[in-house]
Formats: C-alpha cells, sequence, structure tokens
C-alpha cells in the first residue's frame, strides 16, 4: 500500500511528511522534485511517475504537489481518491483556498489528519463530519466530548453517505443482480470449473432516513427459518462484500442485510457461488490430430436456457497447439479468429439465443518441431452472460422500508 505521503511546495520543498511504511525514504522527494516539478512535466505529463523503483501519484492545490508513495503494484484509482478526499478534509478545516501559510500555521492539525485517516498506508476514514468529532483544530476539548470508550460507536453510527431532508415525489427502489458465470471444460466435454460473481446494483429514490432490510435466498437464512418445517432450497453463497452503509454486525449475528441506503445509485454488494450451478450452456468438442502437421477441431454449442431469453458478450477460447501455423475456421454464427497471442481461437457471439446450437470447425496446419511433443489439449474456457437468468439460483426474498412517515415504496427487480 501507500508508503509516505508528502506535501510539497511549488520549488519542491517538503512542507510536510509522514511515513507509514520504511521501504522509502525522503531522499525520494528529490528525484520527484528533479524530474516532475523541475523538469516541469506536472502539467503535460500523466499523474504518475515511476522513478528508481517506486511509484510517485500526485495531484495539485494551488501551487502545492501531494504526493503519495508507494513500491507496492496499489490500485490507482484508490489511491488518487485518497489524495483527493485528503484536499476536501483540508478544505473543511482550513478554508477553501487554503495555501503554505496556512499549513505551516496548522503542523499539528495536519499531522493528527494524517494519522487518522491513514493506518499503515491503508486509507481509513475520511468523513468530515466524523473527524470533527475527536479533532477540533487543536483547541481545548470541550466539556461534552464523549468518552473514548463511545468514540468507536459514535464513528460507525456517522452516516454521512446521506444527507437529511431528502425528498422524493414517488418512493421506488430498483434493485439489478448482474451475474457473470466462468466456465472451464476439458476436451471431453467434462466440467472443470464452474463459478458465478454477482453484484446486487441498486438505484433508491426515498424520502427521509429509511432503513432497509433486503434478504436473499441465503441457504443459511433458509435453513434458519424453516427449523422443524418444511426445508425450502437456498444458495450457499460465499464472498460476501458489501458497500459500507451495510451493518456488518448484524450481518455476522444472523446473515440479515440491514442498511440506511444513500441516495441515488450505488453498489450493494458483491458474492460468489461455486456450488450447484445451473449452466445455460452444453460443450461437445471433438479433437482429431492428423499426424504432427495437422490438426480438426469441431465444436458444438448448446444453450439449455428458455427460448425466451437469450446470452450476450459470449466469448469462447478454444485452445489450440502452440505451433498452429495457419487456421481455417467455419462458424454458424458470430466471429471466430485465431489469436495466436493467446494460442486460442476466440469466438465472439454478441447475440445467442435460447434453445439454439451452433457448430464451429477449424482446420489448422502445424509446423513441424525438432522434438515432438504431445498437445496437453488445454481445457475450452467460455464466458457470458444472461439477462433475466441467474445461473447460481440467487433471488431476492424481499426489502422491506421502514420509516417513520410510513410511505408505501414500489420495488423493481430485474436479473442480468
Amino acid at each position: 500500500m501507500i508508503s509516505m505521503i508528502m506535501i510539497l511546495n511549488q520549488k519542491g520543498e517538503i512542507m510536510i511528511s509522514r511515513q507509514y511504511r520504511d521501504d522509502v525514504s525522503r531522499v525520494a522527494a528529490d528525484s520527484f522534485r528533479i524530474q516532475v516539478i523541475a523538469a516541469k512535466e506536472a502539467s503535460s505529463q500523466p499523474p504518475i511517475k515511476r522513478i528508481e523503483n517506486c511509484s510517485f501519484l500526485y495531484t495539485r492545490h494551488l501551487n502545492m504537489y501531494f504526493v503519495a508513495l508507494t513500491k507496492s503494484n496499489v490500485n490507482p484509482a484508490l489511491v488518487f481518491e485518497y489524495l483527493f478526499q485528503k484536499i476536501r478534509v483540508l478544505k473543511a478545516y482550513l478554508g477553501e483556498e487554503f495555501d503554505e501559510n496556512s499549513m505551516r500555521n496548522n503542523m499539528t492539525l495536519i499531522y493528527e489528519l494524517m494519522d487518522e485517516t491513514m493506518d499503515f498506508g491503508y486509507p481509513q476514514n475520511c468523513a468530515v463530519d466524523v473527524l470533527r468529532l475527536y479533532i477540533n483544530l487543536g483547541n481545548v476539548k470541550p466539556q461534552d466530548e464523549p468518552e473514548p470508550q463511545q468514540l468507536t460507536k459514535q464513528i460507525t453510527g456517522a452516516i454521512d453517505w446521506r444527507r437529511e431532508g431528502i425528498r422524493h415525489k414517488k418512493n421506488e427502489v430498483y434493485i439489478d443482480v448482474l451475474e457473470s458465470v466462468n466456465l472451464l471444460i476439458s476436451s471431453t466435454g467434462s466440467i472443470l470449473r464452474s463459478e458465478v460473481t454477482g453484484r446486487v446494483q441498486m438505484n433508491t429514490k426515498l424520502t427521509g432516513m429509511p432503513e432497509c432490510k433486503f434478504g436473499l435466498n441465503d441457504k443459511l437464512v433458509i435453513e434458519k427459518e424453516s427449523a422443524g418445517g418444511r426445508k425450502k432450497q437456498g444458495v450457499e453463497i460465499d464472498d460476501c462484500t458489501f458497500h459500507r452503509c451495510v451493518r456488518l454486525g448484524k450481518f455476522d449475528a444472523d446473515r440479515t442485510i440491514t442498511f440506511i441506503p444513500p441516495d441515488g445509485e450505488f453498489e450493494l454488494m458483491r458474492y460468489r457461488v461455486n456450488d450447484n450451478v445451473n449452466l445455460p450452456f452444453r460443450l461437445i468438442p471433438a479433437v482429431q490430430e492428423e499426424g504432427q502437421t495437422k490438426c480438426s477441431i469441431n465444436l458444438k454449442v448448446i444453450a439449455n436456457f428458455s427460448e425466451k431469453l437469450f446470452a450476450t458478450h459470449v466469448v469462447i477460447k478454444v485452445p489450440v497447439p502452440k505451433n498452429t501455423s495457419k487456421s481455417k475456421i467455419k462458424n454458424s454464427f458470430g466471429r471466430a479468429k485465431y489469436e495466436p497471442e493467446q494460442n486460442a481461437i476466440v469466438w465472439r457471439i454478441k447475440r445467442f439465443p435460447g434453445l439454439a446450437e451452433c457448430m464451429l470447425s477449424a482446420d489448422l496446419e502445424l509446423v513441424r518441431t525438432v522434438r515432438p511433443k504431445a498437445w496437453a489439449r488445454p481445457p475450452i474456457n467460455v464466458e457470458f452472460q444472461v439477462p433475466m437468468f441467474t445461473a447460481s439460483g440467487v433471488h431476492v426474498r424481499f426489502l422491506r422500508v421502514y420509516d417513520k412517515a410510513g410511505y408505501s415504496t414500489s420495488r423493481w427487480v430485474r436479473y442480468i
């Protein structure tokens, strides 16, 4: 993660620096000053510079440079988001047009903010409303300041993702369940690996500060609710990750997803399913090797889902021998092309109707090798999306909205 944060002036002098890891030093600032600031690259080059095995990610505010240093393979979007949030926090404390002088006059405050917004190189809470609870510009703490043991509860209870006073003429919630299936099949047609990765996207248009309770057909919840009665089928959902509005303590206790939603679009959660995947396609491959110079591949693809549905963004990667020189490909629909860099025939189909069948045949010419080696026949890889079809079997059981006003809510669910 991030090893150091530096704030430099237009001359390249370090005004403030905070080191979170010991794999970089302040000497690196000299390299940044010479190769970026002195060379006047900041306005003409991308805001990422690699110098001596160290990555510099930077942005500007007036005549100051906010720079993040790292030696690891970080997510640049996350680093820049932290730098932008850092500037936003400083604007809240020092004013919109804070400059070098105001920075130097508030050193203690800035170091406190650096320690609170980042820990060991990992960004932490950057919400201004939360930071103001326990960083008061270095003044004497007021009498009504919360006790230290109550501080954590106040921090986690602050709702900075939704403002008060929101009103809508119609209270509506739109839910999209988007799934992507990864399928690995051997040359004999047997399934080697299949998994579904999904996410729940929401668009909320609700008045006030409502509390929502969201339920999927989670196997653990279904078994708990049907204890002693008729057993219902559920799906074993793994690797759940949530938006920060979800109360994780409640989920850990009884697997219920409770939250106060942001206004507008946001991603509620991500999940993964490995067991009992309902595969929309059946693949029947046939490979025939003719000596050391020729090989023929035939592949039949059958759609198992309803004819009312269709698959989109279908990509089928059929592996071929590494010594393939030429290929002659015929396919019923879509586009198929031999791509040497992937050692595979990549067959792309924009729209695949339900219950349809399609064929691909390929005649390959191979280059003779000095030391003949048997082809290992790697597995076929298929990626696709089928709207209104969940390969995992996950579906939305309920969405309840609780608000003091007691208004009624329209709910819409779509599976993609």
